[in-house]
């Protein structure tokens, strides 16, 4: 069966979407030689500028779908309980866990504000993750559970937090055990503005 022209031009997109995600994930973007990218995708140098008009602007496609990636595993797991407290720390591990992802953790956190600049890289993730923190502490202070406090300043801190932790989990030799220790000082953390 043949193709639409929005379906090719959505396989073409993801295709090469794909191919740049494992390049700037493994090399990071000033690493990523464009002509290889387009050339594993099977597409031209001039189809790359006509969906994305530069090297940067596929790398910011790349950056947002990770950030919908981890957004929505975020949801994913929080669901997995009914009680608005525990859905914040679960989605919290879920960010801190997916964040630090190979494939995740030098787009997410180092090349995308280095390369965007820090107003774009935010903004994506204002869009995301900030998004679904904010609603769901918005949940938790409509339901009585959270100590008079801003939200957005709640939001900022504890999404600054696990940014930072992100960074260091990577950088450490024992991730898994420097991923507990982050959980649970991010769940300490957490405790201290929840109206006991």
């Amino acid at each position: 069966m043949k193709l639409s022209k929005a379906e090719q031009k959505k396989a073409t997109i993801l295709k090469l979407m794909e191919v740049a995600r494992e390049h700037f994930s493994e090399q990071g973007y000033a690493d990523a030689p464009l002509e290889e990218m387009v050339k594993q995708a099977g597409l031209t140098r001039g189809a790359l500028y006509h969906h994305f008009g530069s090297k940067e602007g596929l790398f910011l496609a790349v950056l947002e779908s990770v950030q919908r990636e981890i957004a929505e595993r975020i949801e994913t797991d929080a669901a997995a309980s009914d009680d608005p407290w525990n859905q914040l720390l679960l989605g919290c591990r879920a960010f801190v866990t997916t964040a630090v992802e190979p494939r995740n953790r030098r787009i997410l956190l180092l090349d995308g504000p280095s390369v965007l600049g820090w107003d774009a890289w935010r903004k994506t993730d204002e869009q995301n993750s900030m998004l679904l923190l904010r609603e769901q502490l918005q949940l938790l202070q409509r339901q009585g559970y959270l100590k008079p406090i801003s939200v957005d300043a709640l939001t900022h801190l504890l999404s600054g937090a696990m940014n930072e932790a992100v960074l260091w989990i990577a950088e450490t030799p024992d991730r898994l055990q420097s991923l507990e220790e982050s959980i649970a000082a991010i769940t300490l953390l957490c405790e201290g503005f929840r109206k006991k």
